[in-house]
């Protein structure tokens, strides 16, 4: 934890459950000057994604209306923000992959059959390839139902014609060149062309 003194400024408390908390946009400013890119994006997604607690519009006014120290970093995160992630280390595969040069990713997205059965949830996708990626964190292997489900799901996901590229731990250590590569060579087999 670390403190620091906050100007004059208004109250801005938002309450969970009756205990009163700094409001998430407010908060994601306040480290700003701190954290590096990928850490805010994470951030940014996460209190933009599934739950909802703030929208990327509210992000970029706190960021208009308030930010000074840190200004220009949380300009460059909020580009990179985007609702739908729903991990700090998708969202750390998705930024690897862009800076790769490699395409956007639409987030987790539902694949279905033509008949319209559900048949998975995708972390990343790119559709007009046909190509699914997903980050598999650790808790996945521990858990016998779940990799069971997982094993399934994979499976459904190649037999409906899809590439299915998981993606684990080591992949995206250090720079990610494994996961670079292992996204890359799934694209170019699809009819991706750089």
């Amino acid at each position: 934890m670390v403190g620091h003194r906050l100007g004059e400024r208004s109250p801005a408390v938002w309450a969970v459950g009756g205990i009163p908390f700094e409001h998430p946009a407010r908060a994601w400013r306040h480290v700003g000057a701190a954290w590096q890119h990928d850490d805010l994006v994470a951030a940014g997604d996460y209190i933009v994604g599934r739950g909802g607690l703030v929208t990327l519009d509210q992000l970029v006014d706190e960021v208009e209306l308030h930010a000074t120290r840190g200004r220009s970093r949380l300009i460059r995160a909020l580009s990179d923000i985007r609702p739908g992630s729903e991990s700090s280390e998708e969202t750390r595969l998705r930024l690897v992959l862009q800076r790769a040069g490699l395409p956007e990713p639409e987030l987790n997205p539902e694949l279905r059959q033509a008949s319209g059965v559900f048949i998975a949830r995708l972390d990343l996708a790119y559709r007009r390839w046909r190509v699914a990626v997903e980050y598999d964190g650790r808790q996945h292997a521990f858990d016998d139902a779940q990799f069971a489900r997982d094993a399934d799901r994979w499976h459904a996901i190649r037999a409906s014609g899809w590439e299915h590229v998981r993606i684990l731990r080591h992949h995206l250590r250090g720079d990610g060149r494994r996961a670079v590569d292992m996204v890359r060579s799934a694209l170019l087999r699809a009819g991706w062309r750089p």
